[in-house]
């Protein structure tokens, strides 16, 4: 999971979701296509204890995924007409790649299920997780040392070391509008990597990776690699 160390990784925003919908079977596919080296995706947790990938906790005319079970998410479609995937079959379908995944919300009951489904993966070396919930991140730590973690961030921290240090997570995935040098800088300093999201301008791309941040998440993949 560690970046290469002449450029940023360029990581799929929910997939190729320039191009296809968010966080759907077809969008995972492009992303190697698009020439992303990984994934980002989305996870919630059934009412029965299953993991699917979707980005919001509600489906449309359905309510809260937490209430429904696998059987009734399943039978509910994305706009381009696909089912929604299970984290599984996400990850099957662009088995060269690796996953970022977000977790949105995740009982601790269900912390095994979880990691159970990350050493199913194609590739299970090569998977993340990350949150804005950092007491998920921190607990799955705790049950896993060695499962590599981000912390999810919206504010330009005054120490943005220290969430790494509070949870042990090694990545701070930090909106790409508040990165600077300095934040880089002290991310570096204390052994952490930053990952820009969400970035879908090439010029801004070359800018941030100039700051020497470590990975790339945007829409369209093929705009982050350097010209």
């Amino acid at each position: 999971m560690s970046p290469p160390t002449t450029r940023p990784l360029v990581i799929a925003h929910r997939g190729a979701s320039g191009h296809a919908h968010e966080n759907s079977l077809e969008a995972f596919r492009l992303a190697a296509a698009s020439g992303a080296d990984g994934i980002e995706l989305d996870v919630h947790p059934t009412a029965d204890g299953a993991l699917v990938v979707h980005h919001d906790p509600d489906l449309p005319g359905l309510g809260p995924i937490r209430g429904l079970d696998l059987a009734r998410v399943g039978r509910a479609r994305l706009p381009n007409g696909e089912p929604i995937p299970t984290l599984a079959q996400a990850m099957e379908a662009a088995p060269g790649l690796a996953f970022w995944i977000e977790v949105k919300r995740l009982p601790p009951a269900l912390d095994e299920a979880l990691l159970a489904a990350i050493d199913r993966a194609p590739d299970p070396g090569r998977c993340a997780v990350h949150s804005f919930d950092h007491r998920i991140v921190q607990r799955l730590g705790q049950r896993r040392p060695g499962l590599p973690r981000g912390v999810l961030s919206t504010s330009y921290l005054l120490d943005p070391a220290e969430p790494l240090r509070q949870t042990g997570a090694g990545a701070l995935w930090q909106e790409a509008t508040l990165i600077d040098a300095a934040l880089v800088d002290t991310v570096h300093a204390a052994g952490g990597i930053v990952v820009a999201w969400t970035v879908n301008e090439a010029s801004r791309a070359a800018e941030l990776a100039a700051l020497g941040v470590d990975a790339l998440c945007g829409n369209f993949p093929e705009r982050l690699r350097p010209s």
